[in-house]
């Protein structure tokens, strides 16, 4: 018996942060705006003739095994894999996954591979399958694993794919799809991996505790986060694409603002590279401090944009945006 299953990362465009509970109840209308990307999240479930469970991670080279899924916990060499196979109770099978993007990213790979593993299991023990429960424990596991409070809005476009909004409220979340022309978009974005993982440059908990501590400031830098969010959305939905860049500029900001450590010499020096080649935005992805940025400009800059990201010493990552969510085969 064997079963494959992929879900897509994605970009960030607006609203990271905000998605940690509690902090969206605090500002009303709180959202995120993302896009899923083609560079997918792999996962293999195959069965075995004893009764070991095998988890192996391809891109790291690091294999656990375990007599039963009983012996599994968060103290393992594969936490995440390890957690998520004891909570389906796997048994007498091989789990194997690979990641299509760089290691450290930030563009949401370790919420694409949970989706993905948990869509793999999921279908291999007849466990419950639909949206809600998958993305409940995509969540809860991965909070588990880093031992911190997770964000909500990296699991839907790893679930469901496309250009969302992701809204955020005291009744819950809703994913609302975004009627974008996803290839006006990508003409318009060069995404790139600046050659170093990204450094936590963002630290989501320390946020998160000054916030609940009543830090003005960091209250302040949420409320222009969530109305930045706000625009850009207007903005893609109208196809009004110089006030998209202009949103995204904004938003590069406000990231800054919130955590200085978001950005980096070397990054800094790659966004001044593509300014120069005709690029009216750039933003890191995820909590920055290294990983991917993207850099955003008018399609007939596409190519100058990219070279010079590629001069700079960044590796240009070839992707399209997903429609499609997770998949199981």
């Amino acid at each position: 018996m064997r079963i494959v299953s992929s879900a897509p990362t994605r970009i960030d465009l607006a609203g990271g942060t905000i998605d940690i509970w509690p902090l969206y109840l605090f500002h009303d209308g709180a959202s995120t705006l993302n896009a899923a990307i083609s560079l997918r999240a792999h996962v293999e479930v195959e069965s075995r003739a004893d009764e070991v469970i095998e988890l192996r991670s391809i891109d790291t080279n690091r294999t656990v095994r375990a007599a039963a899924w009983r012996d599994l916990n968060g103290d393992s060499d594969l936490a995440l894999l390890a957690l998520l196979a004891r909570y389906y109770r796997l048994a007498s099978a091989t789990l194997s996954t690979r990641g299509e993007s760089p290691a450290g990213a930030g563009i949401a790979g370790s919420s694409a591979l949970t989706i993905a593993v948990c869509g793999a299991l999921a279908r291999w023990t007849s466990a419950p399958a639909d949206a809600e429960h998958l993305l409940q424990i995509a969540m809860n596991v991965e909070c588990q694993t880093i031992r911190v409070p997770t964000g909500v809005q990296d699991y839907r476009p790893a679930l469901y794919g496309g250009i969302a909004a992701i809204e955020l409220g005291v009744s819950g979340i809703r994913r609302v799809g975004l009627d974008v022309d996803p290839r006006e978009l990508e003409r318009r974005i060069v995404l790139a991996y600046t050659g170093a993982p990204r450094n936590s440059g963002t630290n989501n908990w320390e946020i998160t505790k000054r916030h609940t501590d009543g830090d003005r400031h960091t209250y302040d830098c949420f409320e222009r986060i969530r109305d930045t969010a706000a625009a850009m959305r207007a903005a893609l939905e109208r196809g009004d694409w110089d006030e998209v860049g202009r949103q995204i500029a904004i938003e590069w900001d406000n990231r800054k603002r919130l955590a200085p450590g978001v950005t980096t010499t070397t990054i800094d020096a790659l966004i001044a590279r593509a300014e120069a080649a005709g690029a009216t935005a750039a933003k890191v992805c995820g909590a920055g401090g290294g990983g991917c940025l993207f850099c955003y400009g008018p399609p007939h800059a596409h190519d100058a944009i990219a070279a010079a990201l590629a001069a700079g010493g960044a590796r240009l990552l070839d992707y399209r945006i997903d429609a499609e969510g997770l998949r199981v085969g």
